[in-house]
């Protein structure tokens, strides 16, 4: 029977024969990366060996169809094989659960952030939870078309936060991993792991802190498509909703109550108390109604 999130046996093999624990585990999905993995791969070993890291790098192959897990397989890097094509989240959760360290690394495969940064980050998350490259304007390898679909989401997670993101879904990040491990369970399979871990981390008042980076063009096209700005919209929105419940419902029931209360106005002048006054009042007390039931759920499963 073939299961999506079986792990092949050479794979195994190889993550058998690697040391049990690390101060850093770094974690690198890969899907249809065979022009950039190998280049990656070498990076990320020169990096380690400049500065003396215990590390160990760990690409997780989802289930890439182009040469991606051979190629990578020529090199020294501990692979992980996913059978089938599941998704960026789901390799990253993969390949955490998969290491042992005390501090984990995500990076890209496609040759777009600085390996180099790695150590200052790590250096950085001794006293935090999480550190996150920051693309700022350098975000030139990001298509101009996409660019509006960014900055609506960002300022979307920036109001419902209730924080400045200055980067929502970058994919350079270093993790303590006990705080990144207490979410897993949350984080979906697709490329909205980053924006999940950003969220859950800001909400729960964990320390995340931001360090400037370069980006640089990728190797290959992207994976990301254009209906995924939906998902990542109502994916800000979920994950506001569990955490801070009155920071969504007390808003969207405001609006409500106001466009009730001024259709009751303009009734009264009219000496006609219409329904949808009266629809909107009450739609107003049960939207409120419901983000205190949820607040208190909240309270209760986060306490």
């Amino acid at each position: 029977m073939t299961d999506a999130t079986a792990i092949t046996q050479p794979a195994r093999r190889k993550a058998a024969a690697a040391p049990s624990v690390f101060d850093l585990s770094i974690v690198v999905p890969a899907f249809n990366e065979v022009n950039a993995i190998v280049e990656t791969i070498e990076a990320l070993q020169k990096m380690i060996a400049e500065n003396d890291l215990d590390a160990e790098v760990v690409i997780v192959d989802d289930g890439s169809t182009d040469g991606t897990y051979e190629k990578a397989q020529t090199t020294s890097a501990r692979v992980i094989r996913v059978d089938e094509n599941v998704g960026y989240g789901h390799s990253l959760k993969t390949g955490i659960r998969q290491s042992k360290s005390d501090f984990v690394a995500i990076i890209d495969a496609d040759g777009t952030y600085p390996a180099e940064r790695i150590p200052e980050m790590l250096d950085m998350c001794r006293t935090a939870d999480m550190i996150v490259g920051n693309r700022g304007e350098a975000m030139k390898g990001v298509p101009l078309i996409r660019k509006p679909a960014k900055w609506v989401l960002n300022k979307l997670a920036n109001v419902l936060a209730q924080r400045r993101i200055p980067d929502l879904n970058s994919g350079l990040r270093v993790f303590r991993r006990e705080s990144i491990e207490r979410f897993l369970g949350l984080m979906p399979d697709g490329f909205s792991f980053s924006t999940t871990s950003t969220l859950c981390m800001i909400c729960s008042k964990l320390k995340v802190t931001y360090v400037p980076i370069t980006y640089g063009k990728r190797i290959g096209s992207s994976k990301i498509r254009p209906t995924d700005f939906f998902r990542f919209m109502l994916l800000v929105v979920r994950i506001i909703v569990l955490f801070h419940p009155l920071r969504v419902f007390l808003p969207l029931g405001a609006v409500l109550f106001v466009l009730g209360a001024a259709k009751v106005v303009y009734d009264l002048t009219l000496w006609n108390l219409s329904e949808s006054a009266i629809f909107a009042l009450l739609a107003a007390l049960v939207v409120w109604s419901l983000g205190l039931i949820a607040d208190m759920i909240s309270r209760l499963h986060f306490r």
